[in-house]
């Protein structure tokens, strides 16, 4: 779920906030692995219960995954939404049932597509909890003209109609699978957001510079490679590069290889070829100059 926010300042969020509410409370939403912070007033709230809150989308279903906490203790940089109340059997079986239409709201949105050869492949219906919207997510290689199919949508289910546009690893975390690993993929399993991975990660690591041995099954550079970065960086810190001349003990050789694991790096010259651990090759060997 993507919650949509105005940009407001520290000191005015701080006085909405402050002015609304006195507990910050963590929701969960189904099928979300990303928790967010709502604010009430209601301190009877505890974990577990099934609460009705009010979000940009419109009115949500949620879980309570922790203990209120005083609004002070809980830096924030944008104005809370409510929780408005816990949630009632109809409220439970009015979910249900929307997770039902949302099937057929998505054979529907897919034959209108079909219907109307727009290059855009659907991946999710979801209506919100009162069925005032229904949004539709999809990928597309480019820029889509969907006014036709928005017209078309509107006449058939009556109500406010949302087509929000994904990327690649949105996709793969919708969908799921397994990775390289063997286990099923971090974005599906665990991860509530998507870092930045650059391919200077793959580097630090020695790894071999294969896009595809080095890319999941979004496409993009595995998200793992994020998980040592800095672990990497610490252990290569004032080691040469690959490659690198150096001189040891009056003689120059060439950095073959280096294994963070067992610490230990290769080096060679036409003559010979020797193992150093990482520490001597900090310390008891100098660059050459190149030329």
């Amino acid at each position: 779920m993507d919650e949509h926010v105005k940009e407001f300042s520290e000191e005015s969020v701080e006085q909405t906030n402050a002015q609304k509410y006195t507990y910050a409370c963590s929701i969960r939403f189904k099928g979300a692995k990303k928790a967010y912070t709502f604010g009430t007033n209601d301190s009877q709230y505890v974990t577990g219960d099934q609460v009705i809150v009010d979000t940009i989308r419109g009115l949500e279903l949620g879980e309570v995954i922790a203990e209120l906490r005083p609004l002070e203790k809980v830096p924030m940089s944008t104005p809370l939404k409510p929780v408005l109340r816990k949630a009632t059997k109809q409220d439970l079986d009015n979910f249900a049932r929307n997770k039902a239409l949302s099937v057929e709201a998505l054979k529907t949105c897919d034959n209108c597509i079909q219907k109307l050869k727009l290059d855009m492949h659907l991946i999710s219906a979801e209506y919100t909890l009162d069925r005032s919207k229904v949004i539709f997510s999809y990928v597309a290689d480019e820029r889509v003209d969907f006014r036709e199919l928005l017209k078309e949508l509107a006449s058939i289910f009556k109500c406010r109609i949302e087509l929000r546009q994904i990327g690649p690893r949105d996709k793969a975390k919708f969908i799921g699978g397994l990775g390289t690993c063997g286990m099923e993929t971090c974005c599906s399993r665990f991860l509530p957001d998507f870092d930045v991975i650059s391919i200077n990660m793959a580097k630090n690591q020695l790894l071999a510079l294969n896009i595809q041995k080095l890319s999941g099954q979004c496409g993009k550079l595995l998200c793992c490679l994020k998980y040592e970065d800095e672990l990497y960086k610490e252990l290569r810190a004032n080691l040469p590069k690959m490659n690198e001349l150096l001189e040891y003990k009056g003689k120059k050789y060439r950095v073959s290889s280096m294994n963070m694991i067992s610490g230990t790096a290769r080096l060679e010259n036409r003559e010979e070829s020797l193992t150093l651990t990482l520490n001597e090759l900090r310390n008891d060997t100098s660059y050459v100059n190149k030329q």
